[in-house]
């Protein structure tokens, strides 16, 4: 275990009195590795900061897994002084101030967009345990769900579940359905418009022929505000004074203000996709539903939002009517497959997305946001988190130039410039 901590961590902490933590003295009854991402200057993460003190004081003295538990702190700050009186707050190391580029890899290895965040992963593996474990810390105080691991989403919605009729129906009547999981709020104006999303809903139901059905998990102010907003929704709901429940699913899920996300089911359960907001989007005649990920996506301002998930492969061409965009996908689509199989096999998200660029509106204000030259075709890796792009500008693109791209990003071998 020490080895894969060594190679995730770097073998050196160094905690809020300046001293050097050796990785290898983390504990062999070591299990889960909680990873903080947070900034001093931060309002939320000082709040934060606070209760996780609280927890982890409480967990340490009194828990029966207290050698069970590590944290680390990956910081964002960038005034070192600011860093380190925050650092002396804490009772847990933290990664080196300037190791910016092991935070940067440890960012997007866990796929994190916001701050704070608390992520748990298994200490042996590196697999993701929970991803919102700022609501671990806010659910069970006393540490006695330790170690916090996923559970069925049978199990978790289990209950009864409302119509906005204000009649009720049984979790159960779920089974064997497709299930989408919709988080929303009513004061995020992404959110307010339902209507198409309804109009989905019913479409689905009737051109596909299947069983979908999709409770909604709102995050309103009020009981009066989330009467209002589901009297719009055709769907299920989980009560609005279930607060546990409703927390119960946004840990399942790593739902942390992330609104609206949709999340596919397939009939067992398990998720098909985490983008099912963007798929109804781009697909509004459900002819692709349940909408299992594609490996190469088609650029567009719905799904825009993914460049920020993490590092991007975009192949940008020269083309702008529609079907002249196939031949490029065609090109990056046997890499794409075989990354997403392989990540798959290991029960890991996939460390980089795949996506085709034509001549639009979307691609031009992505190159200039980028300061990408107008070449086309032009291979490149965007990581938006890092601001760092990096560029393969040849004459020609073949299978094997994008695979040779991708491999040398992947072990690190690729020179990032700044975006």
């Amino acid at each position: 275990m020490s080895e894969f901590l060594v190679d995730l961590l770097g073998e050196r902490l160094v905690n809020g009195e300046k001293a050097e933590v050796d990785v290898h003295a983390l504990g062999s009854k070591l299990s889960l590795l909680g990873l903080y991402f947070g900034c001093s200057l931060n309002g939320p993460c000082k709040q934060f900061n606070a209760s996780l003190c609280e927890f982890y004081s409480k967990f340490k003295k009194s828990s029966d897994h207290k050698d069970k538990l590590e944290i680390v702190f990956i910081s964002s700050d960038q005034d070192q002084k600011q860093w380190q009186d925050f650092l002396q707050e804490m009772q847990w190391p933290a990664l080196p101030f300037k190791d910016r580029h092991k935070k940067m890899k440890l960012w997007n290895k866990y796929k994190v967009t916001s701050i704070p965040s608390l992520v748990f992963i298994d200490a042996a593996t590196g697999k993701v345990v929970c991803r919102n474990g700022l609501l671990v810390v806010k659910d069970d105080p006393k540490g006695l769900e330790f170690p916090w691991g996923p559970k069925p989403f049978a199990e978790v919605v289990a209950g009864p579940l409302l119509r906005n009729n204000r009649q009720t129906t049984d979790s159960s009547a779920l089974e064997g359905s497709y299930v989408g999981v919709y988080f929303s709020a009513h004061w995020v104006s992404a959110c307010v418009s339902v209507s198409y999303l309804a109009g989905n809903y019913r479409k689905t139901k009737t051109i596909q022929a299947v069983k979908i059905e999709r409770p909604c998990v709102l995050c309103c102010r009020s009981e009066e505000s989330f009467t209002q907003y589901f009297s719009e929704m055709p769907w299920l709901a989980v009560p609005y004074t279930d607060e546990a429940r409703r927390s119960r699913l946004n840990r399942l899920y790593g739902i942390q203000g992330t609104y609206p996300t949709l999340i596919l089911l397939d009939t067992e359960g398990h998720m098909i996709t985490r983008q099912g907001r963007v798929e109804i989007l781009n697909d509004p005649d459900c002819r692709l539903f349940p909408w299992h990920p594609r490996p190469v996506l088609e650029l567009s301002e719905s799904n825009a939002v993914q460049l920020h998930e993490g590092p991007c492969l975009v192949l940008f061409v020269d083309a702008e009517e529609e079907g002249e965009l196939e031949p490029a996908k065609e090109l990056i689509q046997p890499i794409a497959e075989k990354i997403m199989a392989k990540y798959k096999a290991k029960e890991e998200e996939t460390p980089l997305l795949f996506f085709v660029a034509g001549e639009d509106d979307m691609s031009d204000s992505l190159r200039d946001y980028t300061n990408l030259p107008e070449a086309a075709p032009l291979l490149t890796i965007l990581d938006m988190s890092a601001r760092a792009k990096y560029v393969k500008d040849v004459e020609e693109i073949t299978p094997a130039v994008v695979e040779q791209f991708v491999n040398d990003f992947l072990a690190e071998k690729l020179k990032p410039e700044p975006i």
